[in-house]
This record gives C-alpha cells, sequence and structure tokens, in this order.
C-alpha cells in the first residue's frame, strides 16, 4: 500500500533544523526512508475502522490494588496542645521574633 505524500529530503533537513541535529547527507538519505516508512505505516493505522472496538488501557488484567484510607488518631489534636502554651495567635504558637 503506497501512502499519500512522499517524505522530502527538505522535510528531512527541516525536522533536522528544527531538533538542532547536523546531518550527513548520508543520515539524511538514511532518516528520509526510515521516517517516509513510519509515516506510510500510520497512514495504514489510520485507516483501520476501530468503531466497534473497545480503548485497550492496559493487557495484562491486573489492577491496582490500594488500601483504603483510615483516619489515625497521633494523640493530642492542635487545641489540646495549644492550650499549655503561653501565648497563642489564630491556633498557633506565638514566640518572639527570631531574625534580627
Amino acid at each position: 500500500m503506497k501512502h499519500m505524500s512522499k517524505l522530502t529530503r527538505d522535510d528531512v533537513l527541516k525536522l533536522a533544523k528544527l531538533s538542532r541535529l547536523s546531518l550527513t547527507d548520508e543520515e539524511v538519505a538514511q532518516f528520509t526512508k526510515e521516517i517516509d516508512a513510519i509515516l506510510a505505516y500510520v497512514e495504514q493505522l489510520q485507516s483501520v475502522d476501530v468503531t466497534d472496538v473497545e480503548p485497550t488501557y492496559q493487557v495484562t488484567g491486573l489492577s491496582n490494588v490500594m488500601r483504603p484510607d483510615i483516619e489515625k488518631s497521633y494523640g493530642p489534636d492542635a487545641k489540646a496542645l495549644l492550650k499549655n502554651a503561653p501565648a497563642t495567635e489564630k491556633d498557633h504558637f506565638k514566640v518572639k521574633r527570631m531574625v534580627g
């Protein structure tokens, strides 16, 4: 199956410039063939009818198993700790300025 557009040498040189690559003449010829083949394959894939095909999100059948979030108490709450503080302001410890 022949694809519609043919990648040219100038196309490869433009891509190389945009990618900041310096290519030899041999590399330009090689990449022209390789990228052209890739584009032909992508064009072939685009012609496949996938109307009734469900998306494949993963192929192993495994699912991510996660434990449920459980709220845990680590002792007294903030209000209980602040009631013993010598000075508080807006639910925070109030201390003297430390930076001069």
